[in-house]
């Protein structure tokens, strides 16, 4: 059993005194745990626990109680009815444990939680019902785990989520409907898992998602109907992936747009109509972008791209890696050298 020392009760002389953080680091690099108590610390809105590194879950906790830690462990079970007693917890950080599996119960009487933070555990699935009282829960995170599949029943009681991640997974595929009822969303971080393709309507839920993170995929096509309807979106990353083929909305139709990051991808060309690419207006706010590391062909079917680039060639990143590949004549020069050309705009370093 896990004990509780309430964080005033250790003295300078006491043996929890001399015991640092890096130690509990320690036990858990040899795989050992820390008999030592929890650590409670009294606050104006409530209690924070926090326990490092410990042998099992504490059996007991303060009502009061507003945020639990119990991390950089080796625990690999949870209590079902370990938060039962505290109505009033907004924050559960549980990362880097060992978790597999969570009881479906675990977060009921919690409806006031706002922060689940279960990276680094070894979760492959979740239980039907575990989300459905946390509608106030704000930020979810699931990253670094096991997980291959996504239920898209899972996530429909959080209407208050705003930061969702699910990076660092296994997950092959999304299921239609992930992000129904999630209108609050505004992060989304689906990076480093395997996807190939995307449902069309992914982000149909979302009214005000602001980043989209879906780098280190395996995404071969990235379509207009899988932003829709997102006008609002500031920060695209599709680097890594192994895109062909980009729709023009990405650089047409996203007017709040502050970072786009298409780098080492196998983008050929982009065909942007200049007419659209003349109608648009540069944000004040300028816009970084990345189209680094791609075999571009340059030649007359790029010259909307041309355009493009010469209209936001402020923000444009890593631009002695962004090459022509082909025709041969042109292979090895700078993209922003032959929107140059095309365009008269000069090269601004």
């Amino acid at each position: 059993m896990t004990c509780l020392v309430p964080a005033t009760a250790q003295s300078p002389g006491s043996p929890m005194h001399g015991l640092s953080r890096t130690f509990f680091l320690l036990l858990l690099l040899w795989g050992l745990c820390s008999p030592e108590p929890c650590v409670v610390t009294p606050g104006e809105k409530g209690s924070s626990v926090v326990c490092y590194a410990p042998c099992e879950a504490p059996l007991t906790l303060p009502a009061d109680t507003v945020s639990l830690s119990l991390e950089f462990s080796n625990l690999t079970h949870l209590p079902a009815h370990l938060l039962v007693t505290v109505p009033q917890l907004l924050e559960l950080h549980l990362s880097s444990n060992r978790l597999e599996a969570l009881a479906p119960e675990l977060l009921m009487g919690t409806e006031r939680l706002q922060v689940l933070d279960l990276t680094g555990n070894r979760l492959s699935d979740l239980p039907p019902g575990l989300f459905s009282t946390a509608r106030r829960l704000r930020t979810l995170v699931l990253k670094g785990n096991r997980l291959e599949a996504l239920n898209a029943t899972w996530l429909r009681p959080l209407e208050a989520l705003e930061h969702l991640d699910l990076s660092g997974n296994r997950l092959g595929w999304l299921p239609s409907g992930l992000l129904t009822g999630l209108g609050a969303l505004r992060v989304l971080d689906l990076s480093e898992n395997r996807l190939e393709a995307l449902p069309p309507e992914l982000l149909r839920g979302p009214r005000s998602l602001e980043w989209l993170h879906l780098q280190g995929n395996r995404l071969r096509e990235f379509g207009a109907r899988q932003l829709e309807p997102q006008p609002g979106l500031r920060f695209l990353f599709l680097q890594d992936n192994r895109l062909q083929a980009v729709a023009p909305a990405v650089f047409l139709a996203l007017p709040g747009l502050r970072a786009l990051d298409l780098s080492n991808n196998s983008l050929r060309g982009v065909l942007l109509h200049l007419p659209d690419v003349r109608r648009l207006t540069p944000s004040p706010e300028g816009l970084d972008f990345d189209l680094s590391g791609n075999p571009w062909v340059c030649d007359a079917a790029l010259r909307g791209l041309y355009l493009w680039v010469c209209l936001h060639q402020d923000g444009m990143l890593s631009r002695n890696e962004t090459r022509c590949a082909q025709p041969e004549a042109r292979r090895g020069q700078p993209l922003l050298d032959m929107a140059s050309e095309n365009w008269g705009a000069s090269r601004r370093r």
